[in-house]
């Protein structure tokens, strides 16, 4: 279609950002939760009023953990609302606090569209599409949510008679990857932060749904969003924040965590994901869900509802689909049987060592020496059929990466920040100018392991522990702050002692490697301090002391990662990973659900009384007919055998009025 019959998408606000604008205005109001009225001029509007945006009513936006927190309802249309209202803010407050970057109304405009259009690429159950599904189906194509998002952006204006110049297109779609490297002509850095934040995951992306997920879950929060907003500043093309609002910041961040621990990665909230992929891979023979990608017709009605379209066909080959599917609606629900958290830089190694086969081979592994070890007696109690059955298809390895926003490392290191007495110089700041009670680690990978099957429970722990005692981890290799620090001390010719790493290993209790040692060696466990190496006298602990300042060297400052109380505690080189206390059970032990347990126990009854109606069906005829005769005497009699007691009820007249006389309950 020719651009002169379409709608100018940027000439449609008629200036509306400006201030002090009299009379009546075309902007509307949306009521939002969070951030109350959220104002939106004709531009917005009309990216608003598409098919392809309202599609965003039917996709959760935190997917299956509706299943465990019945307030999480909330979808991608409201945050989206959320995240353009807040770039609208961050980018009118830039405009107008310094004058002098040049900000344009056509730069708002394009960051407003781009925060309202960032999650038009979202598949069904929000990240459950493009990080499960996808990979299982099209393990070589690397697709994200926001590759759709660009198709459908271009789709939204194709279709609905709007124009946007292909410069300003492509820089809203730039702003939507947070890579200034896509735009066709130069576009202020600074602006690639606001909704995309690629330098340190501040944007208000972020912002938005860590506020609305958190009051989905009538978590209350601490956050003041509006004051982060107004404390940006831009600084050297950054965008740079007040010094003071440094906790405020790092808040945010372990907000995000606490989410990511205890809603997006719950337990059961991600078999359920698990089962939602297993339906849709079984449906996709038939449906070819995943080939819908590249057609942004298609993709318009790939949303939650794929669900509702598998259960409702009447096509035979979605039968195991279907039986999924069901199992999520009656909460028959995969089991997760064990899980354990590791440091960050052992996620490659848990991929190599823990794998549906690894657990079932130490299994079988176990249960053929049944015999040979008192240890496994417990293991004649397996029922034998179980114990052959079980395979690999039976157990899912569930490996989560959970951290602060910037994988293991400290998201403060990469934020600038200003003080009033130098509003136009932004550096970062050190661990002592903000905090020295920060996190040791900011990043962690949880491991769990599900079964699909609830009578293998107990055999796939047994097969996983099995795994888990012959598990070595791996050693943590240094930060890119300890590397750039050496190479900096290679360069001066300088040397550093870093005291956790000095101490040899005999100070450390073997008999607890996962315990840190005391900042004071016991006597029950002498040590050979830092000191004494030196050639003086008294020992060290870990505490940096003025004795150590005093021989010339220093002690490294705090940066954000730990050596794992984990990782090199003991002198053979091995570290002991011990299995969680905590969920521990019998090999043969199968968990059923207590509400399904009821039901099932309901309709066992149910079934003996239909039994013992049909044994009593001939004297019903003799009960009927003397309850019959009962009627005419105006006596109650009993129908059947004991089964109720109807008794007439007596009236009785006076003074012209009917009096209601004593009534029995039916028995």
């Amino acid at each position: 279609m020719a651009s002169n019959t379409r709608r100018m998408l940027l000439e449609l606000d008629d200036r509306w950002t400006e201030e002090r604008v009299e009379g009546p205005t075309s902007v509307r109001r949306f009521k939002d939760s969070v951030h109350d009225y959220l104002p939106f001029g004709p531009t917005i509007c009309a990216i608003i009023d598409t098919p392809q945006f309202q599609r965003l009513r039917n996709i959760k936006q935190l997917g299956t953990s509706y299943y465990v927190w019945p307030g999480a309802s909330h979808n991608r249309f409201e945050h989206c609302l959320g995240v353009a209202y807040l770039a609208q803010t961050l980018a009118m407050h830039l405009k107008d606090s310094q004058p002098s970057l040049g900000i344009t109304q056509r730069d708002v405009q394009c960051v407003t569209i781009a925060g309202l259009c960032h999650d038009l690429g979202h598949g069904p159950w929000s990240h459950v599409w493009d990080s499960m599904f996808i990979p299982s189906i099209l393990p070589d194509k690397k697709w994200c949510h926001e590759d759709a998002s660009r198709m459908m952006f271009d789709a939204l204006l194709e279709e609905n008679d709007l124009y946007l110049a292909p410069d300003d297109a492509a820089f809203v779609k730039a702003l939507i990857m947070g890579d200034m490297s896509m735009c066709t002509k130069p576009e202020k850095p600074y602006l690639f932060q606001i909704v995309a934040n690629k330098t340190n995951g501040l944007d208000v992306d972020k912002f938005d749904y860590i506020a609305r997920d958190s009051h989905a879950i009538d978590q209350k929060s601490n956050l003041s969003l509006t004051r982060l907003i107004y404390s940006s500043r831009v600084i050297d093309n950054e965008i740079c924040y007040d010094i003071k609002d440094a906790l405020q910041i790092f808040e945010l961040c372990h907000t995000r965590m606490s989410l990511h621990k205890r809603i997006y990665t719950h337990k059961t909230a991600k078999a359920v994901e698990y089962m939602i992929v297993d339906a849709l891979t079984k449906a996709e023979s038939v449906m070819n869900i995943a080939r819908r990608l590249e057609n942004p017709k298609e993709y318009l009605y790939l949303t939650d509802y794929i669900q509702t379209e598998i259960e409702a066909s009447k096509d035979p080959r979605l039968a195991e689909a279907q039986a999924i599917l069901h199992r999520i609606r009656v909460r028959d629900l995969y089991r997760s049987v064990d899980f354990k958290v590791f440091p960050w830089h052992c996620m490659a190694k848990l991929k190599e060592v823990f794998t549906p086969e690894s657990v079932v081979n130490g299994f079988k592994k176990l249960y053929r020496l049944k015999h040979a070890s008192p240890e496994l007696k417990k293991l004649m109690e397996v029922n034998e059929e179980d114990a052959n059955a079980l395979g690999p298809e039976h157990v899912i390895i569930d490996l989560t990466a959970r951290h602060h926003g910037m994988q293991d490392l400290n998201p403060l290191d990469y934020v600038k920040f200003y003080s009033k007495h130098n509003p136009n110089k932004g550096v970062k700041a050190n661990p002592d100018d903000v905090s020295v009670t920060l996190p040791s680690a900011f990043g962690e990978i949880m491991l769990r392991v599900y079964t699909r099957e609830a009578r293998f429970f107990g055999l796939v722990q047994l097969g996983y522990r099995e795994v888990l005692r012959h598990f070595q981890m791996p050693s943590l290799p240094p930060s890119p702050r300890e590397r750039t620090e050496e190479a900096e001390e290679v360069e001066l010719g300088t040397g550093t002692i870093d005291l956790p790493l000095d101490l040899g290993p005999e100070s450390f209790d073997a008999a607890d490697p996962l315990t840190p040692p005391a900042d004071t060696p016991s006597a029950s466990s002498p040590s050979v301090g830092v000191g004494e190496k030196m050639g003086r006298g008294a020992p060290l602990g870990r505490t940096v002391s003025a004795s150590v300042a005093a021989l010339g060297t220093r002690a490294k400052a705090g940066i954000g990662r730990s050596r794992s109380a984990m990782v090199e505690r003991t002198t053979s080189g091995r570290v002991v990973v011990g299995e969680n206390q905590f969920t521990t059970v019998a090999p043969t032990y199968k968990p059923t659900s207590p509400t399904r347990v009821g039901k099932g126990a309901k309709r066992d009854r149910e079934r003996e009384c239909e039994r013992e109606r049909e044994r009593e069906a001939p004297a019903m005829g003799a009960g009927v007919g003397a309850a019959s005769a009962g009627e005419e005497s105006g006596k109650g009699m009993e129908k059947g055998k004991d089964t109720y007691l109807e008794l007439e009820v007596d009236t009785e007249e006076g003074d012209g009025e009917e009096k209601r006389g004593r009534k029995r309950s039916k028995v």
